[in-house]
C-alpha cells in the first residue's frame, strides 16, 4: 500500500496510464480496477449503473482526464516490451496497476474520512449545546420524556439525573462515532497477497560485543563460551494489558536505542490494531524479508504471523499478573468502554458486577473481552472457555512452548534478573521507574470474598497464571535463591540512586501536578487517576538524557522513535471532550 502511495506521489501520470479497463464500482472499497493482460491495450470502457452515470456526470473532468491518458498507454506498454519483453511487460503492468488501485481507493477513502469527521463534529456541538444549556431548557429536554415514561417521579430526582443522562448520551454518541471512524481507518482499502520471503536467522545489524561474566552465571538460554556471553538483541515482547508492561517497554525502548536496533512498530496508532489478531501488514513500512529486532506494542498474539516478521533466533518474552488484581485494574481502566457496564447501578460497580456477573456480562458485547480472561484473549485464544475445557490446557502448553521467559508483575525485579540472565544483559539495562501507576484512592481493595469471585470469573486466566507461577519459581531455584536476593537488592539500590538524581520530590505525583505536558501519561475515560513524574531541573549532563527517557510515558516515547500516532491522538482529543 505504501509502495502505491510513493508511486502515486512521484509518477502520477504513469499511474494513470497503466490500466487496461476501468470498472467503476460504488461501495466501501471505493474505486477498483480490473486488469486483463494482452499484447496491446484496448480503449478503456466504462460500465456504469444508473447511479454511477450520475456520478460520472458530476465528475466529467475526471473522465476526460482518463480518456486523455489513454494516449500514453500504448507508449508505456511498448517501452516496457522493448526493455523486458512482452511477458514481463504484462507482469509489470499488472503489478503497477495494483498500485493505481491503491491510489484511487485511498483518494475516495480520504473523502469519506472528511465527511465522517464533519458529522462527528456536528454531533458533538449539538450535544454540548444541550448539556450546557440553561436549567429551564434542560428541564424541558430531560423532564418531558421522563414524565411520559415515569409518571409520578419526583421533579427533584429528575433534576439530579440530568447530568448523568446527558453524559451517557455524550459518551455513547462519541464512542460509537469514533469507533466507526477508527474502524474505517483501520480497514485496508486494497488487499495484496504478501509474498513469503524468509527472514534471516538473525537480524543483529552488527556483531554484539561479548560480555564477560562468572562461570556460575551460566544459562541455557543465551549462547556463551568460557565465562562469556553475547547479548541477545532479537526480542518479541508480548505486551499484555494492565501488567506493568508500560514500565517494561520503556526498558526495551532504551535498550533498542542503545544498540541501534530496528523496532517493528504499528502505523498511526500505539497498538497493532488491537483487538484484531496481529498481521504483519500492520507493521509500519513492512516489506517481505525485512529484518526487525524488537516488536513490543500491544497486539492480539498471532504466532504464525509474528514469526514471519522476526528472525528465527528471536527470544519470546511476556508478563502475567494475578488475575484478580488484573481484573480490578481492567474494570477501573476499561469498564467505561464496555457498554454492558453502563447499566450497573450503585457506587461500587465492581462489587455489584462480581455479585452476579452473568446478569450483566454479554460475551458478544462490544469490548466485553476486557472484563473476562483478558490475558487469554491477549494471547489470541477464546476468553469465554471454561477452565475445564481441554482446549485451555492445550493453549497453555502452546504458550509454554513459544515463550522462553514468562515474567510476573508481583515479582517484577526477580523477573528482570531472570531476563538479564536469559538475554545476557547488564544490570544498567534493567533500570526502571514505575510508569502508569494509579493513585491509591482509585484502587479497589478486594476483600477475600471478592478476590475469590474475581478468580472464579477469570478462571482460565487463573489456571494460566498458576502454571507459569510454578515454572517461574523453578527458574528462580535454578538461578539460586540467595544469588537472586543479592541481585534484587543491587537493582533496587541503583533504582533508588536514579530516583534521587532524576525525580523532583523523589516520587510520582498526580496528573494535575505534572509540570511538563511531555510527561503527562494517558488517562482513562472520566478521570485522571494515573500518576506521573516531574523531572528535576538541574540534572548533571551525565544523567540528563537517561533521566528524561526513563520518565517519558509510552506514547511520547513512541513519537520520539518516529511513530505517527495520529489515530491515537485523535482518540485522545475525544477522551478529553468526554472528560469535561
Amino acid at each position: 500500500m505504501s509502495d502505491g502511495g510513493e508511486l502515486c506521489r512521484s509518477r502520477w501520470s504513469a499511474c494513470r496510464g497503466l490500466a487496461v479497463s476501468w470498472h467503476l464500482k460504488s461501495g466501501p472499497k471505493g474505486l477498483r480496477l480490473n486488469f486483463a493482460a494482452g499484447a496491446r491495450f484496448q480503449p478503456a470502457r466504462f460500465e456504469l449503473t444508473r447511479g454511477e452515470e450520475k456520478q460520472v456526470k458530476r465528475s466529467s473532468w475526471r473522465q476526460r482526464e482518463e480518456e486523455a491518458a489513454l494516449g500514453g498507454i500504448e507508449r508505456e506498454r511498448e517501452r516496457i516490451e522493448e526493455r523486458h519483453g512482452a511477458a514481463e511487460a504484462a507482469t509489470l503492468t499488472e503489478e503497477r496497476g495494483g498500485r493505481v488501485a491503491a491510489c484511487q481507493g485511498t483518494t475516495l477513502f480520504h473523502v469519506r474520512f472528511i465527511i465522517i469527521i464533519i458529522i462527528i463534529i456536528i454531533i458533538i456541538i449539538i450535544i454540548i449545546i444541550i448539556v450546557d444549556c440553561s436549567p429551564s431548557l434542560r428541564s424541558c429536554l430531560i423532564h418531558i420524556p421522563l414524565y411520559s415514561l415515569q409518571a409520578g417521579t419526583m421533579l427533584g430526582k429528575q433534576g439530579r439525573q440530568w447530568k448523568s443522562i446527558c453524559k451517557g448520551l455524550v459518551l455513547g454518541t462519541l464512542l460509537t462515532s469514533c469507533m466507526i471512524l477508527l474502524y474505517c481507518l483501520s480497514s485496508p482499502q486494497v488487499q495484496f497477497d504478501v509474498p513469503e520471503v524468509p527472514v534471516p536467522y538473525s537480524c543483529a545489524h552488527r556483531p554484539t560485543r561479548a560480555r564477560s561474566l562468572p562461570v556460575s552465571n551460566a544459562s541455557q538460554n543465551a549462547p556463551r563460551q568460557a565465562g562469556t556471553c553475547t547479548p541477545k538483541v532479537d526480542i518479541m515482547f508480548m505486551k499484555t494489558h494492565k501488567t506493568a508492561s508500560s514500565t517494561f517497554i520503556n526498558v526495551l525502548f532504551r535498550f533498542g536505542e542503545k544498540h541501534r536496533l530496528k523496532f517493528a512498530f504499528p502505523d498511526s496508532r500505539n497498538d497493532f490494531f488491537y483487538p484484531t489478531p496481529f498481521q504483519r501488514s500492520q507493521v509500519k513500512d513492512y516489506r517481505p524479508g525485512m529484518c526487525f529486532n524488537i516488536i513490543c506494542n500491544h497486539m492480539r498474539f498471532n504466532g504464525p504471523e509474528v514469526a514471519k516478521v522476526l528472525p528465527a533466533d528471536t527470544t519470546y518474552i511476556t508478563i502475567l499478573r494475578d488475575p484478580a488484581e488484573l481484573f480490578e485494574s481492567s474494570f477501573h481502566y476499561f469498564g467505561r468502554l464496555a457498554p454492558f457496564t453502563w447499566k450497573i447501578s450503585g457506587e461500587d460497580k465492581l462489587s455489584e458486577f462480581l455479585r452476579d456477573p452473568w446478569h450483566y456480562f454479554d460475551p458478544e458485547g462490544y469490548n466485553s473481552f476486557y472484563l473476562r480472561n483478558l490475558l487469554f484473549f491477549d494471547f489470541g485464544y477464546d476468553n469465554n472457555l471454561e477452565p475445564g475445557d481441554p482446549r485451555v490446557e492445550e493453549n497453555i502448553r502452546a504458550i509454554a512452548q513459544r515463550f522462553q521467559l514468562v515474567m510476573l508483575v508481583e515479582h517484577f525485579e526477580e523477573s528482570l534478573i531472570l531476563l538479564k540472565d536469559t538475554l545476557c544483559w547488564e544490570m544498567d539495562d534493567l533500570l526502571f521507574f514505575k510508569l502508569n501507576a494509579r493513585k491509591g484512592s482509585t484502587v479497589s481493595r478486594l476483600t477475600p470474598e471478592l478476590k475469590d469471585k474475581a478468580l472464579e470469573w477469570n478462571g482460565v486466566d487463573w489456571k494460566l497464571y498458576r502454571h507459569f507461577n510454578a515454572t517461574f519459581w523453578q527458574r528462580v531455584d535454578a538461578y539460586g535463591r540467595e544469588r537472586m536476593a543479592g541481585d534484587v537488592r543491587e537493582l533496587r539500590r541503583r533504582n533508588e540512586e536514579m530516583a534521587a538524581v532524576c525525580i523532583e520530590g523523589g516520587k510520582a505525583v498526580e496528573a494535575g501536578s505534572i509540570q511538563e505536558t511531555a510527561m503527562q501519561p494517558w488517562q482513562p475515560i472520566g478521570e485522571k487517576s494515573i500518576l506521573g513524574y516531574n523531572l528535576k531541573k538541574n540534572i548533571d549532563k551525565r544523567h540528563r538524557k537517561l533521566c528524561r527517557k526513563m520518565l517519558t510515558p509510552e506514547l511520547q516515547y513512541l513519537t520520539e522513535l518516529g511513530v505517527n500516532l495520529w489515530i491515537t491522538k485523535l482518540w485522545g482529543h475525544v477522551r478529553d471532550i468526554i472528560n469535561w
